[in-house]
């Protein structure tokens, strides 16, 4: 599935369409990913700003989908923990941008080399419009290289 396509799928994504969060681009090479999240009615908490909920499930698959893109059928990648850390409310439109760098990559690639799984812990801000951070994510992430299948 190419950027557009996957794009257009987790635009229509039940839990995504209910919180309100829209993806709005995604590199062709899969290393770049912004979402955004306009504060309406269905993500709005009990004081008038932004779910806590939502914003971390608009922090969810990224890191994930991007490494399971950018390493291939070999390797063996999940979300496997992550912590939310709430700095100041959402009263507004948020983003959330996703990079994937060659070091990030490299640095995973030196680290599943063997057989043993690496988890390495990518942060992300969500910032509202000013580019002032509403929150930040740590997500962990469980990556390995798949057993190799024994010829018998």
């Amino acid at each position: 599935m190419n950027a557009w396509w996957l794009r257009q799928f987790l635009n229509l994504y039940p839990p995504f369409i209910g919180a309100g969060i829209h993806v709005t681009r995604i590199s062709g090479d899969f290393r770049e990913i912004d979402v955004r999240m306009k504060l309406r009615w269905r993500n709005r908490n009990y004081v008038g700003t932004q779910f806590g909920g939502s914003l971390y499930s608009m922090t969810d698959p990224f890191y994930m989908l991007m490494l399971i893109r950018n390493l291939g059928k070999d390797y063996i990648v999940w979300d496997q923990a992550a912590s939310i850390q709430f700095r100041k409310p959402g009263t507004g439109t948020v983003w959330a941008r996703f990079r994937l760098t060659e070091e990030m990559l490299a640095d995973v690639l030196a680290h599943v080399s063997g057989n043993e799984p690496y988890r390495p812990v990518w942060e992300v801000r969500v910032e509202d419009e000013a580019g002032t951070e509403v929150a930040r994510v740590a997500k962990t992430l469980y990556i390995r290289k798949k057993p190799r299948e024994s010829g018998s």
